[in-house]
């Protein structure tokens, strides 16, 4: 059964707009990786400065390589972090549900 990996950052109000723009500029990246299942970045609407961001992969050895090798490429470079705090929560699937089709 499939793996979530969901990343908690604490990200400033002035900095909300930096981190969108960084995630929108890597659009497409994930999706390629072998084993990628689904993508969500969530915003906080009210009384939090937490965003989450949400990947489900087909297996922790999925996740395990796309850590250790395009998402090391994909968050490279010199600019200032947008988020001031990250902490990774781990979670297998065991139910799911979809829309029911009629």
């Amino acid at each position: 059964m499939s793996v979530v990996k969901i990343n908690v950052l604490t990200v400033p109000a002035e900095q909300r707009e930096v981190l969108e723009k960084r995630f929108a500029g890597r659009a497409g990246v994930v999706e390629g990786q072998d084993g990628f299942e689904w993508f969500e970045l969530l915003r906080p609407v009210e009384g939090t400065d937490t965003y989450l961001v949400y990947t489900r992969w087909r297996s922790e050895e999925d996740f395990q390589v796309w850590l250790n090798g395009t998402m090391r490429q994909g968050h490279g470079g010199g600019d200032r972090p947008a988020a001031s705090g990250s902490t990774l929560w781990s979670f297998e699937v065991i139910q799911q549900a979809g829309p029911r089709e009629g």
